[in-house]
């Protein structure tokens, strides 16, 4: 096993010299004056001799703070003798005259406050529209490092304590938190004391601080051990659904609820009961009963990241967890079902059982969207085929990012804030995902679950690293574990495997796989130990996996008979891409043709990103992964189009400044989707199933963007007449996106509108209401464009920024334009971003399909003077992607313009 990543050294960390126990936290919200104040009494361990206590702190002012400690000698109460605040460290430090000695307890007071802002980080103001009246509220959002910027407090996830926290609010708003309310009363001066509250309120005036003034105070039950990053409470004019479950192991009854404003609440059905089915299936899975006595969820208007593991209050945007209950869209079902359950599962892998610090995040994220989206969600709705979505939505996904020489691995050292941010990306979810499921896959599912829970009960509320993981799963299976996954999760990258095949069997070698081509000896050392899941055909004719033989050297030969089918990496369940010869890819190919009687669906989808992604990187020519998907025609599962269609879609946005490419590629992708759409026609019927409706779904979507003459008119017309009339029941939901997208890039102000009024109709579910953000991107209009440009920049949600970008991108009229948009407008974007997720997405979505030899040099210029620490990842990977691109270009463009005109002259015939 490597040696684990260590932080301690650095000087990001806060001193050990005390450690704190528990939380007294009591907090004023004020929504009208958009401020809260607040009072935190820490418990603290002096672990060593000390005259000087330092704390993280951010944005806060902090305005009172005093000392004590249970040793005889300095039992009274001391305040500070000087204070030092450092804003880059986001650290706070006092001291005092006495100091105080080791092994005694002390409490730590602080008095603060800070203003609600629209940052979406901390304790931070959402707003909404009820009733055509604009109002706030109040929430939090910590993860990864923002506790700090809500109340002072030790802010990294080893350092776990015990929280008892209380809400001031006016008297008519729901105060919510981790744990249940144990007393809610009106409040006023005179109960003030025990709340040390008094001074809070010395901004108020007589009238607000009697009782009639209308402020309660709400205190909620003492939680479990926990890490500050998952501590959350909110402050709202919130209504709730509820439900409950009883959990299989212990018979107990559990309420689960949804918060929401009124107006949208009860598009929060599903959600709920999402929740009721998902809790029993973890606790069953897991042999551990959810610890805490309720699970709520707070749907928010303004979100940054989609959905937040706060324990016992999970927290999200309204299109992680809304639909219209009347009009299901199966694809917004399949997502509110996935973050729901990542985020349940949340509650055991990250808050029960935590990484020791941020470089093992994937033990968080990694198994969360393992379990979340692939075993759980499998269990509960096994025609969904989630495994072999798993393999499009994550495994491919962190493949692609894998495979820039800018890359990190799975567990990457986070010396500070700025990094920490940076990882919250496809490697730490997606490839740590990838790689546990290959592990799944080869020691069995039900053994590596029982390892699982083993590593769970070993190490309830406190704090692991990677060792702890893999020696629980190798207690359960005595399979090898930590020797086979140390270099998946420690270093970087991810091998190819080329097959060379002899008379007597295959050749197998593996090496490191780079977007751009070969790999540098220098970048070519790491022997991954690769489960090579051979299949092989049976003398009766029938598949047979092997899924004991590994290559655990550079190259291995592996005795075979040649002259019948094989394929390596059957299942698509290992982390790497393999290499044919071109006859043997043929082969293959033909008979992944013939559907599911030797390959498996996922083998079929692993097979279309192989070719492309091997075409790319200039190891097989782009004509042959355009024979592959020619011969797929007669596919019938949607998941193999959605794939077929992500790398159509990655050729067109690759070329897409050679109209002769883009024009011939257009009907050559009409000429694959056409024909589903002849078959199954544009709206659902009451008994299809999730395959045909999404199949139609993608048809519909892929045709339209094509230019398919028949499908833009019927689009055309659909929401002509919706706009006519008001009423879009003759659209099925699940074309939706595709009838505003198509409509609006082919029509004017009239269209445009009506998007932008379905975009900004707080009633309408967000799913709708996103489609149609992206859909006024689409305009063709430069008048309409200079539009969108402005309400970017005046009127777009922080949390929306992104998605206008990424609809701009998709516009190839305004490729360029938002690329100096955001250039021109950096800084502002750059304010509005900093707190967030966002900034890093925003650079690369701005930037990336740009793909000429100087935009390369325009990028360089444009960022060489900018304090790049809260994106320099993103923009190392976005130089990758440039210049992947341009040689790609460089490469391919006779090839796969030969292949075209060849296919444009046959289908002509």
């Amino acid at each position: 096993m490597a040696a684990q990543l260590s932080t301690q050294d650095t000087g990001h960390r806060l001193p050990a010299n005390v450690r704190p126990t528990h939380y007294d936290l009591t907090v004023r919200t004020d929504l009208e004056n958009e401020t809260f104040q607040g009072v935190v009494k820490v418990s603290l361990d002096i672990k060593q001799e000390t005259s000087s206590v330092t704390f993280n702190i951010a944005d806060l002012e902090l305005t009172a703070a005093s000392i004590s400690s249970d040793h005889e000698a300095d039992v009274a109460r001391q305040p500070y003798a000087s204070k030092s605040l450092d804003a880059e460290r986001e650290e706070g430090t006092l001291v005092f005259a006495r100091a105080i000695p080791a092994g005694s307890r002390a409490q730590l007071s602080i008095a603060f406050s800070g203003e609600l802002t629209d940052s979406l980080m901390g304790y931070y103001k959402s707003a909404f529209t009820q009733d055509g009246e604009e109002s706030v509220y109040a929430l939090t959002q910590f993860e990864p490092t923002a506790a700090r910027k809500a109340f002072p407090c030790w802010d990294e996830p080893a350092l776990k304590a015990t929280f008892s926290v209380s809400l001031v609010s006016r008297a008519h708003l729901v105060c919510l938190g981790n744990m249940p309310v144990e007393s809610e009363e009106p409040f006023h001066l005179d109960n003030s004391e025990d709340l040390d509250l008094a001074g809070l309120f010395e901004s108020l005036s007589v009238e607000d601080q009697k009782p009639e003034g209308g402020w309660k105070v709400t205190r909620f039950q003492t939680t479990p051990l926990m890490s500050t990053y998952i501590v959350a409470y909110a402050s709202g004019p919130f209504q709730y659904i509820e439900g409950s479950y009883t959990s299989p192991l212990s018979g107990k009854k559990r309420p689960l609820r949804v918060y929401a404003t009124s107006e949208i609440l009860h598009q929060a059905k599903h959600a709920l009961d999402i929740a009721e089915k998902i809790v029993p299936i973890y606790e069953s899975v897991f042999d551990i009963e959810y610890p805490l006595p309720k699970l709520d969820i707070l749907v928010a208007h303004d979100f940054d990241s989609g959905a937040m593991e706060n324990w016992g209050l999970i927290t999200g945007g309204t299109s992680a967890f809304l639909m219209d209950p009347d009009k299901v869209q199966l694809s917004t079902l399949k997502g509110i079902t996935s973050v729901v359950s990542h985020e349940i599962a949340h509650m055991w892998f990250g808050n029960i059982t935590t990484m020791e610090w941020w470089d093992n995040l994937y033990l968080n994220e990694g198994f969360a969207t393992l379990m979340g989206e692939y075993i759980v969600v499998d269990r509960l709705y096994p025609k969904w085929k989630v495994d072999a979505e798993f393999i499009i939505e994550n495994l491919n996904d962190a493949l692609n990012l894998d495979a820039k020489p800018s890359s990190h691995p799975v567990e990457v050292p986070c010396p500070d804030a700025n990094l920490v941010n940076q990882i919250f990306d496809s490697l730490s979810y997606a490839k740590g995902a990838s790689v546990l499921r290959m592990l799944s896959n080869f020691v069995g599912q039900e053994r590596f679950i029982k390892g699982v829970s083993l590593y769970l009960k070993k190490h309830l509320y406190s704090n692991t690293v990677t060792k702890d993981l893999f020696e629980a799963i190798e207690e359960a299976t005595g399979a090898g574990v930590p020797k086979m996954m140390d270099n998946w999760i420690s270093m970087i990258g991810f091998p190819v495997i080329t097959v060379t095949e002899t008379k007597d069997g295959i050749t197998v070698r593996q090496d490191r796989f780079l977007e751009t081509g070969h790999a540098e000896p220098q970048d070519n050392e790491t022997i991954w130990t690769i489960p090579l899941s051979l299949l092989t055909v049976d003398k009766d004719g029938k598949p047979r996996i092997d899924k004991r033989l590994v290559l655990d050297t550079h190259e291995k030969m592996i005795p075979l008979d040649i002259s019948k089918l094989y394929k390596l990496n059957a299942g698509t369940n290992g982390f790497y891409r393999v290499l044919y010869p071109d006859e043997r890819l043929a082969r293959i190919t033909e008979e992944a043709a013939k559907g599911e009687e030797m390959f498996s669906l996922n083998d079929r989808i692993g097979l279309v990103h192989d070719v492309f992604a091997l075409s790319k990187a200039g190891m097989m020519s782009v004509s042959g992964a355009l024979n592959t998907v020619n011969n797929l025609r007669g596919e019938m599962d949607y998941i193999v189009w959605d794939t077929i269609a992500s790398n159509l879609s990655l050729l067109h946005s690759t070329w897409w400044e050679n109209t002769k490419v883009t024009k011939t590629l257009d009907e050559f992708r009409a000429s694959l989707f056409k024909p589903i759409i002849d078959r199954l026609g544009y709206d659902d019927a009451p008994d299809d199933d999730s395959n045909t409706i999404q199949l139609r779904s993608k048809a519909v979507e892929q045709a339209s963007r094509a230019g398919e003459p028949s499908v833009v008119k019927e689009l055309q017309q659909r929401l002509a007449q919706y706009m006519n009339t008001g009423n879009d029941s003759h659209i099925s939901p699940n074309i939706m996106n595709s009838v505003l997208f198509t409509g609006v890039h082919y029509g004017g102000r009239d269209e445009f509108e009506f998007a932008k009024k379905i975009m900004e109709d707080t009633t309408v579910p967000p799913a709708t209401s996103d489609s149609a953000m992206v859909a006024i991107c689409q305009i063709q209009d430069p008048e309409l464009i200079k539009e969108v440009f402005s309400y970017i920049l005046n009127d777009t949600r922080t949390q929306d920024l992104i998605d206008m970008f990424m609809g701009l991108q998709t516009n190839l009229s305004t490729r360029r334009e938002a690329a100096e948009f955001l250039k021109q407008n950096f800084d502002e974007m750059e304010k509005k971003l900093a707190d967030t997720f966002g900034l890093p997405d925003a650079i690369t979505v701005s930037f990336n399909h740009l793909t000429k030899d100087e935009d390369i040099t325009m990028v360089e210029e444009f960022f060489k003077d900018k304090d790049r620490s809260k994106y320099n990842m993103a923009y190392d990977q976005l130089l990758d992607t440039l210049r992947a691109s341009k040689v790609w270009i460089k490469r391919s463009t006779a090839d796969i313009e030969k292949w075209l005109d060849g296919w444009s002259a046959g289908s002509k015939l």
